[in-house]
């Protein structure tokens, strides 16, 4: 008969072996992310827009946001901001990163996927948006777009 130490340490193994062998240790696990939002360009201001998501990394990996392409086409640049004491300003960015277990929050206040010149949009309509990753597969999501003062809760 083998005794519980013994035993504990088997079943741990046998444990461990299969959380291995599913990917829940040491490889890439695909990002994961809900829909978002499209920030609805003011009439007479600059018809330049952005999109926001949030992008969650349940894996031991860093990954990194890499593109981005939308239903009306056209390019999508990573942006990120720049603060500097109370000034700032943006720059384009090759790749966001999403931390392992962590998330990649994009905000008007951090980092966006800046739309230089969209069609027409409207309040309320929604955009499919895919989202590429340098170790996931590609993310197909919907942003619903909104007026300027609102955002999800």
């Amino acid at each position: 008969m083998v005794g519980p130490p013994v035993g504990a340490v088997a079943l741990a193994l046998a444990l461990l072996t299969g959380w291995t062998a599913v990917g829940g240790a040491g490889r890439p696990r695909p990002v994961t992310a809900g829909d978002g939002w499209l920030l609805l360009p003011t009439a007479g201001a600059s018809t330049a827009t952005a999109a926001f998501f949030t992008i969650r990394n349940p894996g031991d990996v860093d990954d990194e946001l890499i593109g981005a392409e939308w239903e009306f086409g056209g390019p999508i640049i990573l942006k990120r901001h720049l603060h500097q004491a109370s000034a700032g300003r943006w720059e384009p960015a090759p790749a966001l990163p999403v931390p392992a277990r962590g998330e990649l929050a994009l905000s008007p206040e951090d980092a966006d996927l800046m739309i230089a010149a969209p069609p027409p949009l409207r309040a309320g309509q929604q955009v499919g948006f895919t989202l590429t990753f340098r170790h996931s597969p590609p993310l197909r999501l919907t942003a619903v777009v909104l007026p300027p003062g609102d955002r999800p809760r």
